[in-house]
């Protein structure tokens, strides 16, 4: 080729390359969602490993808040890790209550069909499988199993799911139910098409009695039953209680089969368990995957998004339907239709509401404010649940799962309570939570993740010292003031005695005593009123909890103008925000031993010491409000969403942690968040699309608009409620329940005079009466 020709190729080349480059740089937008639940991608999140989250995640295929979850099983029996996306063979198809893979899973059975030679234990029976014959939706799953050219398919409602699995045409068509260990029993009942029995396997939290009865119906008939235990088939048998007991059925399937099976499952009784598999009637299997769908379509359709990129449309439906997921419903309809549950607390069958499944620690943050604003009258269900949690336990669970866990610290309760109430939440016993709120924060509890650790010393000195071994003393510290303060806006409103106030508002402002003028930051104390020494501020865990000082230091809510005024005023605290940023990610993991995966993702997310991958931090952004620089609070939201959300399974940046992480990027790409629950206001950020509508549950809209809103334009140049011109930062929640219109006016350049006077900021408790 000669020379002149050859260039002029590269030149056709480049210029075809740069053209289509513009082209797949300019991400087409969404101008409307029909179908939201269509968007959500259940596999985001899934792509995690024990040191290193990317959101630890498993495809709940499940109905909002439903009592059972199902999930492909790709991990072995009791691995907390029961799906990862780079796994290649799934062993079986589970009902799970998992809320994390640190917590692992209570109450779990599975089933696997099986072709060919009897394959019953798990390593045998698992199957390759692809993603490319793989659909997961959260009201559908479906996938084909290579080695036994099975497809299974499965739809769930809240307590019991409809299978369908096609086998090819063989003499072996196989079904096992495998109960799993630590107490099992299954009973076979060929001549009703049935199997019952129950699992016991657990990983905490549950009384002696604790037990979760399932029922299987079939419409073909059995050709072959058996029942095994642990390694061992006892062919011909149809009853076995055991360690590890398990059950196969088989079907004669000699020109193809295509066998439904109708699950439930209860955690009161096998007459329950029957009652649960009512929920399926009498629909055939794509009735039910419709029904399915229009239930998820329905609750994620109380928001509308419109003029974002394809990308960030199906992030925002994806964490959305992550944020409607917990806390689980664990009560259940007797034959009265009467609420009921077992309790995990004291194994008795009680009338009424119970929820479980989170962790107040990371959902207190935005998940609680994001069902108050968007599902009151279900939060209402849950504060009556939290109260008879507190009747049966004597304590308010700070993490349930399904009873009282040893998990994570603080008295966060205070904050669930207080903010539904403040928000209206009415129709539960506020008095009898309210008397449970002031028995946390005064008293030591059974588990050290119960009341408050350090009860004495933090009434007496107003901090949890360094030097009596309680572990992350300074991060509860931090955490029972913001929780006080809690006690203190609800005490207003419960009109107690003054006395009584003026106690909780002294303590709110206990994280004065940890501030080290020195450093500018949030440092552990001893007894005698010292700082702990030496003191390195990127050391992770000791004083603080998952994180380090410069994490724990905004740990604030309730107060921020006082920590500004710690920090010396706005343009001081402005710095040292910055710094977050622009710090390098070093670390010291030398409390743990190792490098814990929380560190790994702070590390490589290139945000410097930004962490947020954990709960501590992710509220920091926002404090740019209070001190006049409302822009780079614009700015750094918009980079989180952009860096590190994807929906993709490996979409997230860290744990995602029962809907927290999710929720916060669903209040952000609404343009507003709540640093401060259990007050009535949500700090401004940025909004992600051109147009945002929410439902309200009373019937009210709010429109968000922002039309020349795009990747450059992140920053308010102006905004008007209601048409009227409007410069505060923050949003009411009173305000936004009576509908309102929001309109933003976007720009590629910072307005550094918007929002930016003392009057603009949002509510700090040193500034309350001024």
């Amino acid at each position: 080729m000669s020379t002149s020709v050859r260039s002029s190729l590269f030149a056709f080349l480049f210029t075809f390359i740069a053209s289509f480059s513009v082209l797949q740089a300019q991400d087409p937008e969404v101008s409307q969602v029909n179908d939201p639940v269509e968007w959500v991608q259940v596999l985001m999140g899934t792509d995690s490993k024990p040191l290193l989250s990317n959101g630890n995640e498993y495809p709940a295929i499940a109905m909002p808040w439903g009592m059972n979850f199902w999930t492909p099983q790709t991990g072995k029996m009791g691995d907390g890790w029961a799906y990862q996306y780079t796994a290649d063979k799934i062993r079986g198809f589970k009902q799970t209550h998992q809320p994390s893979p640190w917590m692992n899973d209570y109450g779990q059975f599975s089933l696997m069909p099986v072709t060919g030679a009897l394959r019953f234990r798990e390593d045998e029976r698992a199957s390759w499988f692809t993603h490319k014959t793989e659909v997961a939706k959260p009201y559908y799953y479906s996938v084909y199993l290579a080695d036994h050219d099975v497809t299974t398919e499965f739809t769930p409602t809240e307590r019991a799911a409809l299978f369908r699995i096609t086998y090819p045409k063989t003499d072996s068509a196989f079904l096992v139910l495998d109960a799993f260990d630590k107490g099992s029993y299954v009973k076979v009942l060929p001549g009703e098409r049935k199997l019952i029995g129950y699992t016991t396997k657990n990983s905490g939290g549950v009384p002696d009695n604790f037990k979760n009865y399932f029922v299987l119906e079939f419409d073909q008939p059995f050709s072959y039953t058996a029942v095994w235990r642990d390694s061992t088939l006892q062919a011909g048998q149809t009853e076995l209680e055991a360690d590890h007991a398990g059950a196969v059925v088989g079907f004669a399937a000699a020109g193809g089969a295509t066998v439904h099976i109708r699950v439930a499952s209860s955690f009161i009784s096998p007459e329950q368990a029957e009652r649960n598999l009512q929920e399926l009637g009498t629909d055939d299997f794509d009735a039910m995957v419709e029904k399915g769908k229009q239930t998820w379509n329905q609750e994620l359709g109380r928001i509308a998004v419109e003029g974002g990129t394809v990308d960030q449309v199906k992030t925002f439906y994806t964490c959305l339907y992550r944020s409607l997921l917990f806390p689980r419903k664990f009560y259940e309809l007797d034959a009265d239709g009467q609420v009921v549950h077992y309790s995990p607390y004291n194994g008795k069958v009680l009338p009424g509401y119970l929820f479980t499944d989170t962790g107040f620690w990371d959902t207190f943050r935005s998940l609680f404010p994001f069902l108050n604003l968007m599902y009151p009258s279900l939060n209402a269900q849950m504060q009556e649940g939290l109260a008879n949690a507190y009747r049966e336990s004597g304590w308010l669970p700070e993490w349930a799962s399904p009873g009282l866990r040893n998990v994570m610290v603080g008295n966060n309760s205070a904050s669930i309570v207080a903010d539904a109430y403040l928000k209206g939440g009415r129709g539960y016993d506020i008095h009898l939570l309210y008397e449970a709120l002031l028995h946390g924060a005064n008293n030591a509890g059974p588990l050290t993740a119960v009341g408050r650790a350090g009860a004495d010393y933090y009434t007496k000195l107003g901090y949890v010292p360094y030097d009596v071994d309680i572990n992350e003393n300074a991060a509860r510290t931090l955490e029972y003031a913001y929780d006080d303060f809690c006690i203190y806006q609800l005490a207003k409103a419960l009109k107690r005695p003054k006395k009584e106030l003026n106690l909780y508002r002294a303590r709110a402002m206990n994280y004065q005593k940890l501030f080290d003028p020195a450093t500018g930051l949030m440092r552990g104390k001893n007894q005698d009123g010292t700082f702990q020494a030496p003191f390195n501020p990127f050391k992770w865990g000791d004083a603080f909890t998952e994180g380090n000082s410069w994490h724990y230091t905004w740990s604030v809510f309730q107060d921020v103008q006082g920590l500004i005024d710690l920090m010396g005023g706005r343009e001081a605290f402005v710095t040292k925000l910055d710094s977050v940023f622009s710090l390098p990610p070093i670390f010291d993991e030398s409390y743990y031993g190792f490098v814990i995966h929380e560190i790994r993702e702070m590390q490589i997310a290139n945000m410097g010491q930004y962490a947020h991958g954990n709960q501590p931090i992710q509220h920091m952004i926002y404090l740019y409000n209070y001190a006049g620089a409302p822009w780079k609070a614009q700015h750094w939201t918009r980079e989180v969403m952009n860096r590190l959300y994807r929906p993709t399974p490996d979409g997230y940046c860290g744990d995602e942690d029962n809907g927290q992480t999710s929720a916060w990027y669903v209040f952000s790409a609404l343009g507003f968040y709540p640093v401060c629950p259990a007050t009535d206001q949500y700090v401004l950020g940025t909004p992600l699309f051109k147009k945002a509508t929410l439902t309200l549950e009373n019937g009210k809209k709010v429109t968000i608009q922002a039309p020349e809103n795009s990747a450059e334009n992140r920053y308010i140049q102006a905004m008007q409620w209601n048409g009227q011109p409007y410069t505060k930062t923050y949003l009411t929640h009173g305000d936004l329940m009576q509908g309102a219109t929001l309109q933003f006016n976007m720009s590629a350049t910072p307005n550094k005079s918007w929002g930016t006077a003392p009057e603009d900021a949002p509510y700090s408790l040193s500034r309350e009466g001024k």
